[in-house]
């Protein structure tokens, strides 16, 4: 079997992709899909991270809007965030993946500590690791704690999936004109204000030079053939 042509990934995933067809709460199909999908990745020998979204369970910046205070409407988002990990981390565990659930805020009776050197050595032996409750902090999106992880445990590339097959630009479902980028360099997200991750999230990696694929994790086997540098979805890379 040919080396997967990335060996260590974080795969980013929405709070809405678990509601599947519902769009919100956990849908168990989906999530042992995703389950399934990721111990195939795992399978290869790739080491794999997760940060999950909790716009399924509850949207801080929603709430926010409504008169809530922002910073407590992130925390409660951040704990979301939690319990989405931990559903990820059954549906892991019943399809026979160890995985370690690293949380930003202290909750020790449920996850450890986010601990880098930790977060490492468990990825070395093989374990997926779960990144919850974002960065820790308000005013931060998971996107953001997706890029921030991704540089600290010096992953190769950002893996967001999405329910769309990559960066369009327009909304494909909305615009039948609307046309697909194969490639994008980070300033041109940032001009055009494509919705790939929020704009502190394409500093961090253009900083970094790490690349993000988008593509559609909906689709069977998608995750094995983007992990295996099959040219899936949209790549926002370094410009030529």
């Amino acid at each position: 079997m040919a080396e997967p042509y990335y060996k260590r990934v974080l795969l980013k995933l929405s709070g809405e992709a678990l509601g599947g067809e519902q769009g919100y709460g956990i849908d168990p199909n989906t999530i042992t899909a995703i389950a399934r999908e990721v111990k195939q990745v795992v399978d290869l020998g790739v080491e794999l991270c997760l940060v999950i979204g909790g716009g399924n369970i509850f949207r801080g910046v929603a709430a926010s809007s409504k008169g809530m205070d922002r910073a407590s409407a992130d925390y409660m988002g951040m704990l979301a965030t939690m319990i989405n990990s931990l559903a990820m981390q059954d549906a892991l565990e019943k399809v026979g993946v160890d995985t370690r659930v690293q949380s930003a805020i202290g909750m020790a009776e449920v996850a450890e500590p986010y601990i880098r050197r930790r977060a490492i050595r468990h990825l070395e032996k093989g374990r997926v690791v779960i990144f919850g409750a974002g960065t820790g902090n308000p005013y931060f999106t998971t996107d953001t704690a997706a890029s921030l992880r991704a540089m600290e445990i010096g992953a190769d590339v950002i893996l967001k999936g999405t329910k769309v097959d990559g960066v369009y630009s327009a909304d494909p479902n909305k615009d039948k004109s609307a046309t697909k980028y194969g490639t994008l360099s980070y300033l041109e997200v940032l001009r055009k204000g494509l919705q790939v991750m929020d704009a502190t999230a394409i500093s961090l990696c253009m900083d970094n030079s790490l690349p993000i694929i988008v593509f559609d994790v909906t689709t069977d086997g998608n995750v094995v053939r983007v992990v295996n540098g099959e040219p899936i979805g949209t790549i926002v890379k370094e410009g030529e």
